[in-house]
């Protein structure tokens, strides 16, 4: 493919990534398989993937703070709990083999198109963490090794943990879910870039799409849209996953 077009399509791609990223999640189940179909193997496109989701987050959560929403202190002490998983997971990562890697991403699309149907309750806390049990932060961890191993799909996991454990509303969910995955992916991207799974110009032409996305959702009231974002969500992820496993 055209260098120029592969750098345009990942840019445009981005931008609507890093826009489902921030204001649900799945968006990783879009650009993994772009990555992948462009070339890359699974952990390149693995690890190119995590630059586009450091920048997407540091432009989701300076864009909050803006918004004047912002518990640094609680997002700090989340995060740090799905640190250890998260460098766990990108080690094994960087050794997965490449057709169990489509394998498992096909079925993380599959299962996030699922939880798409799910409804959500509506939550009943703003802030603080008297209440978090003990539980949450042990979910924190297994998000954490599951986001540093393939990433698609982990917005969800920590939504319905900050929502469904935590009870936080949903505006704090998603800027809570920011902070953290920013956080894990920095030693996280460290892995990838030191095992040399990077490729910098595809992952930056995506990362500036990512953070342009990213600065639109924080700006887009919670929850207007989502259905029509649902029903494209599906049909590109349901195209992907037939692409993945050969069906088209």
């Amino acid at each position: 493919m055209n260098e120029i077009l592969s750098v345009s399509i990942l840019f445009l791609v981005g931008i609507f990534a890093g826009f489902i990223n921030v204001n649900a999640g799945g968006g990783s189940t879009l650009t993994l398989p772009i990555l992948i179909f462009m070339g890359l193997d699974g952990a390149t496109a693995n690890g190119t993937n995590r630059l586009a989701i450091l920048l997407q987050n540091s432009s989701a959560i300076y864009s909050f703070k803006k918004e004047s929403f912002s518990d640094t202190k609680l997002s700090l002490k989340l995060a740090l709990f799905t640190l250890p998983g998260a460098l766990a997971g990108a080690f094994w990562a960087i050794h997965i083999d490449d057709l169990l890697f489509k394998k498992i991403l096909t079925g993380v699309i599959i299962f996030v198109i699922a939880t798409l149907f799910i409804p959500k309750s509506k939550a009943l806390r703003k802030s603080d963490d008297k209440h978090v049990s003990a539980w949450a932060y042990l979910a924190m961890f297994v998000a954490g090794f599951y986001g540093g191993t393939i990433q698609a799909g982990v917005g969800f996991i920590l939504m319905t943990i900050l929502h469904n454990l935590m009870k936080f509303d949903l505006i704090r969910v998603n800027m809570h879910k920011v902070f953290i995955v920013w956080l894990y992916t920095i030693p996280v991207l460290l892995v990838f870039i030191l095992s040399g799974n990077i490729n910098w110009g595809l992952g930056l032409a995506l990362a500036f799409g990512n953070m342009l996305g990213a600065k639109l959702a924080v700006k887009f009231a919670v929850k207007k849209g989502e259905k029509a974002i649902k029903i494209i969500l599906i049909f590109v992820m349901l195209l992907m996953a037939a692409k993945l496993i050969n069906i088209i």
